[in-house]
């Protein structure tokens, strides 16, 4: 009978990502980056294990947003107190939020899931702190259409 592999949490070397998220779609853009949080990029993927890499979102105040979103999209939360529902459109948001918000709704919402959000790390303009990390940069297909 053969065993699974299963690495140790001292094998798995976390590998850092930058992204510029310059002239790219919001949604292809959070699908690709939680893809790479989640470790489905790696041959040893499992999904109750964080085999997940650091990335680091740069120009997030240049995503694109398709459609009418820019003027019609609106997030909702409530607060649970009578009357507490608060309604906040796009263009009022930073833009670091809306980016975080869409890559945080694409991965599991569980333990593991606030654990893999950690290693994100957005910023609006195109500087970052994490020179020291050596980050490399990801490769985004180029989006049919794009500008």
């Amino acid at each position: 009978m053969t065993k699974t592999y299963m690495p140790k949490a001292g094998d798995i070397k976390d590998t850092w990502w930058v992204v510029d998220a310059d002239g790219q779609i919001l949604g292809r853009l959070a699908t690709r980056v939680a893809t790479i949080l989640r470790g489905k990029h790696r041959p040893e993927y499992s999904p109750h294990f964080d085999f997940g890499d650091h990335v680091v979102i740069i120009n997030a105040s240049k995503v694109r947003l398709t459609g009418e979103k820019s003027s019609m999209k609106r997030y909702e939360r409530f607060t649970g107190f009578p009357g507490g529902r608060r309604v906040i459109p796009i263009t009022k948001m930073r833009p670091e939020r809306v980016v975080e918000h869409a890559v945080k709704g694409m991965l599991p919402h569980t333990k593991l899931g606030r654990e893999l959000f950690r290693k994100l790390k957005v910023y609006a303009g195109p500087d970052h702190p994490h020179i020291a990390q050596q980050p490399a940069p990801l490769p985004l297909e180029p989006v049919e259409g794009s500008q």
